[in-house]
This record gives structure tokens, C-alpha cells and sequence, in this order.
């Protein structure tokens, strides 16, 4: 498993995040989700992170820039998502599924980011 700390950009705004491929999905806390398109979800979904329960009612389309490159994909908000190893707070958490879709690898021993397989055309069969 790999957990990158990063800013990315969404909107005008840098996002403290955390690039976590122990987690499946992608969450965003509320402040960044007021600049995006929001849709309520048909009931509430139960997210087990951070040590305790969220009953996620809310999601969005996150659009982002990560070092540069456009990335587009689905997030559960949440109130709070918590705090880094550097205590700052964590904005945006970028999971496994995203990872994948866009061809982002983490590099956990350099704290790095592999954008080298970033999927700039998608074929699909």
C-alpha cells in the first residue's frame, strides 16, 4: 500500500490530498465540494474511515489537475476526512479506483507521484 501527500488543483484552489491506495473510493470534504456539481445520493452510503462511520448522502464530480494532468471522476463528500502525518487538514482523498482509471502510481519510497501511465486516451472494447 502507498500514502502520497500532494496538492492538487481544484478550481482556483490547492488541495491538500491524500493519494491512498488503501482506499477504494474518493471523498472530498464539503468546502471543496462548493465548487463543483453536487448530487444527492438515493440513500445514505456508510463509509468506514478514518475510525468511525460516515453516512455519506452527498457526492460529486471532482475536477481536479494532479502535477498538471486533468483528471475527472466521482467523490463522496464528507464534514471532515482528518488530519495528515504533518497535522494539516486533509482536503481531498484520491483512492484506488481513480488511481487506476487515470494511471496514477504511487511511488511511496521517493513520496512521489508515477505519472508516466496517465491514460490520455481510453479504448475501450
Amino acid at each position: 500500500m502507498g500514502r502520497i501527500r500532494k496538492y492538487i488543483e481544484v478550481g482556483d484552489r490547492n488541495c491538500r490530498t491524500l493519494f491512498d491506495t488503501g482506499a477504494r473510493n474518493t471523498y472530498v470534504v464539503k468546502e471543496v465540494a462548493s465548487s463543483l456539481q453536487v448530487f444527492d445520493f438515493p440513500e445514505p452510503n456508510p463509509v468506514s474511515l478514518g475510525g468511525k462511520v460516515h453516512n455519506v448522502v452527498k457526492g460529486c464530480t471532482l475536477i481536479c489537475k494532479v502535477e498538471g494532468y486533468n483528471v475527472v471522476a466521482h467523490a463522496r463528500i464528507l464534514e471532515d476526512i482528518g488530519i495528515d502525518e504533518d497535522d494539516k487538514k486533509i482536503e481531498v482523498l484520491i483512492g484506488a479506483l481513480l488511481m487506476q482509471e487515470w494511471g496514477i502510481r504511487p511511488v511511496p519510497d521517493k513520496e512521489n507521484l508515477d505519472m508516466s501511465h496517465y491514460s490520455k486516451e481510453f479504448v475501450e472494447y
